[in-house]
């Protein structure tokens, strides 16, 4: 296994490869690695499963190497005659989140996870880093991947499901592809999932950056009919089966949802050309989930659903940190790195080398003052009303009410500051209330905002370039 790779290393190693020529190393196919990760808090394993053609190569053909480096995790695909890097990615993982929880302490996990990239003509070497508290990258795991190995599913999915195109704009190498999947709609609700399917991409489409970009995105839809309507909910006491294994409650938090069956939804959405994927949960109940280059969750039938859409895909697609901080997290963030690798929040608050410091506004403080006593006293209340009205299982037009007031308190203080229109470094951010910094007073990953702010922005704009140029 190679040795480990700082962060400034890996940049030039993979500057030297940029030249790969896709047409030299791979067909037009994909392939989808799959395999089992192990392990608890304090060591992790991995274990081959299969191999499988998960249709045409989506992706773009020209930017092979994914020079942005962001996730928890990163992978590359080598030619292992040359050692050269032909394909790599970051992403992040179920896993990734699950091992910082108190479970991991005391109890050993296993998670199906897969890694996507061109189907290779010849062998390959697979090698998996972990990012570490320098910000570089330490290998984990190697592989050898051989296209002709007994457990190489060649044959792609068809016809297994009906699917539909919500908004197409281009051949998908060339485009930004998005599917969009189902949970919890029965057969009757299908005709509501194509609604929603549409709204989604209207949302999304209609949010800046997106919209100054929306000719770069085509969006399919896959219909997976569960046999109820509805989400399982083991906080709410409901319990039922849908279709791709999605649950509410997940890592013990009520309104986290996950689908932990990788398989199940990397089948249904290999089902049309794709990159990202956005499961719409057929709900009420305000909830979602967004992990980098994995999917996003969100209930369409609650009142922040269009907020839910667009927050979470922050996540999935640009890996855009949290940027709130009186709420508690799902699990514990590594508070070890010296800098958040997350292009929207940083612990480094000096004007001459912040890392948006081409963009802060003229004459801004930095750090930027902002009414952060009279937020975190209103919010910390708020919160623990929330956990009240929670524990207490209110009504959720209830609930909805009372973020729909939290919502019109936060724009109104948040709008009406001396820099609320500035860029600069407004302390508070990534679950943490001193120490991290947002570029903006409000932005969509801070509260329930309808914006994104200045380096959030600029961060979708890189992964659109990426998948696009």
């Amino acid at each position: 296994m190679q040795a480990k790779l700082t962060l400034p290393l890996l940049l030039l190693f993979l500057a030297g490869n940029i030249s790969a020529q896709y047409k030299d190393y791979f067909t037009n196919e994909t392939m989808r690695l799959d395999y089992n990760h192990v392990g608890n808090a304090n060591e992790e394993h991995f274990a081959f499963d299969q191999m499988v053609n998960d249709g045409e190569w989506a992706g773009n053909k020209t930017v092979l190497i994914d020079e942005l480096m962001l996730g928890k995790y990163f992978f590359e695909v080598q030619d292992p005659k040359s050692n050269k890097v032909i394909y790599s990615r970051g992403y992040s993982s179920i896993y990734g989140e699950w091992e910082t929880t108190p479970e991991a302490k005391e109890n050993w996990g296993s998670f199906h996870e897969s890694l996507r990239f061109p189907w290779p003509k010849q062998n390959v070497n697979i090698l998996i880093y972990k990012r570490n508290i320098n910000n570089g990258f330490d290998p984990i795991w190697e592989y050898q991947v051989n296209p002709l190995h007994h457990r190489a599913f060649t044959a792609p999915v068809k016809d297994h499901y009906n699917t539909f195109d919500v908004v197409i704009n281009g051949a998908p190498e060339k485009q930004v592809d998005i599917v969009v999947l189902g949970e919890g709609y029965a057969a009757d609700d299908m005709g509501k999932f194509r609604k929603d399917a549409q709204r989604f991409a209207d949302v999304l489409l209609n949010t800046e950056p997106f919209a100054s970009f929306k000719e770069k995105f085509s969006i399919r839809a896959v219909e997976t009919p569960a046999p109820h309507s509805g989400v399982n909910h083991p906080h709410q006491d409901i319990q039922t089966r849908s279709a791709l294994s999605v649950t509410y409650g997940a890592f013990n938090s009520e309104r986290y949802a996950l689908g932990y069956d990788n398989k199940l939804i990397r089948e249904a959405s290999a089902a049309v050309p794709y990159e990202f994927t956005a499961i719409l949960m057929n709900d009420s109940i305000y909830g979602g989930g967004g992990i980098y280059n994995l999917y996003i969750t969100a209930a369409v039938d609650n009142a922040f659903q269009e907020y839910l859409f667009v927050h979470e895909f922050g996540h999935h697609f640009a890996d855009l940190a949290d940027e709130y901080y009186t709420s508690a997290s799902v699990y514990e963030v590594d508070m070890q790195h010296l800098e958040p690798w997350e292009l929207n929040v940083t612990a480094n608050a000096d004007a001459a080398t912040i890392k948006w410091k081409d963009i802060v506004t003229p004459n801004t403080p930095i750090p930027t003052p902002w009414e952060k006593a009279k937020y975190d006293e209103h919010s910390i209340k708020k919160q623990e009303k929330r956990l009240e009205m929670r524990k207490a299982k209110v009504d959720e037009k209830v609930m909805e009410d009372f973020f729909i007031e939290k919502r019109a308190w936060d724009d109104e203080l948040l709008s009406n500051m001396k820099y609320s229109e500035h860029i600069g470094a407004f302390e508070g951010a990534q679950y943490k209330s001193n120490g991290l910094y947002r570029s903006a007073a409000n932005c969509i990953m801070f509260t329930r905002h309808h914006q994104f702010c200045p380096a959030c922005q600029r961060g979708i704009k890189l992964i659109i370039e990426q998948y696009t140029k």
